[in-house]
């Protein structure tokens, strides 16, 4: 397990890698241009996807892995999500699984679950976060939920993973633009049809960054879970191996000393 995990890290690493900057940047420049048409009150160019409502119903979105074996890899990520739930005991929250470590533990709680998806992080496709992301637009855009949270593990290191709550939906606009800078953008196309297809893609483009950052952190986990196991089991195996020579020793010793009375008795 080690070296399969060892095998497809380091494409799993690059991908990571590859899709932080745009992820990031897609982000910023969103909250800029939330904040531009929210300060300019232009209600005609706000998207559904970014009406602020107060959040009565809240949906998490949790990204376990679907196996066990990577040491605290899920059990970190249901201690954060469950904090976060915690947090919102007087609100209507409702969960969408990814992965089945997320679906055994919370399948025996009380918690509304609407969404359950296995076997995404095997091998992680853009057509998934777009299946997943639908899903989450939908519930937005209809009222089911007023925010939308991702839960994951963030890739940070082969040998540490950091578990995060970040909210998906709304975009949460800036609380102030920055000096200088407090002028519009020119829009080649009406601000309204850009907010519409950039902000669906936005969403897709975060759940699947989601993903990428749960693969990657899956196969560093378990490979430091397997490499400790290995070890472990090889300290165990000298141990008891000496542990056993002693004992063959000391039965052996007890039976010369046997032999050895039995013939001083039998020569007096």
């Amino acid at each position: 397990m080690k070296f399969v995990s060892a095998a497809k890290l380091k494409r799993a690493q690059d991908r990571v890698l590859a899709s932080r900057p745009y992820a990031r940047r897609m982000l910023a420049v969103l909250n800029s241009l939330v904040t531009r048409a929210q300060a300019g009150r232009d209600e005609e160019a706000v998207h559904p996807l970014l009406s602020q409502r107060e959040e009565k119903r809240v949906e998490l979105v949790v990204i376990t892995a679907d196996k066990g074996l990577c040491g605290a890899f899920n059990s970190n990520l249901i201690k954060v999500a469950s904090q976060f739930l915690a947090r919102q005991a007087q609100r209507d929250v409702r969960l969408s699984l990814v992965g089945k470590k997320g679906w055994d533990y919370f399948k025996r709680r009380s918690f509304t679950v609407r969404r359950q998806y296995v076997n995404f992080l095997t091998k992680v496709e853009f057509g998934q976060a777009q299946q997943v992301a639908h899903a989450l637009r939908e519930d937005f855009v209809t009222g089911e939920a007023d925010a939308v949270y991702l839960a994951y593990n963030e890739f940070k290191t082969v040998m540490r993973q950091e578990a995060v709550v970040e909210q998906l939906l709304p975009i949460v606009p800036l609380k102030q633009i920055p000096e200088g800078v407090a002028m519009d953008y020119l829009y080649e196309q009406p601000q309204r049809q850009i907010f519409e297809r950039l902000v669906p893609r936005h969403v897709e483009v975060q759940v699947y960054h989601a993903l990428l950052e749960s693969a990657a952190a899956e196969h560093g986990a378990r490979m430091t879970a397997m490499e400790s196991a290995t070890k472990n089991a090889e300290e165990m195996m000298e141990s008891l191996t000496l542990k056993m020579n002693k004992i063959r020793q000391a039965g052996i010793t007890k039976e010369l000393i046997e032999i050895v009375s039995g013939a001083n008795a039998l020569a007096r």
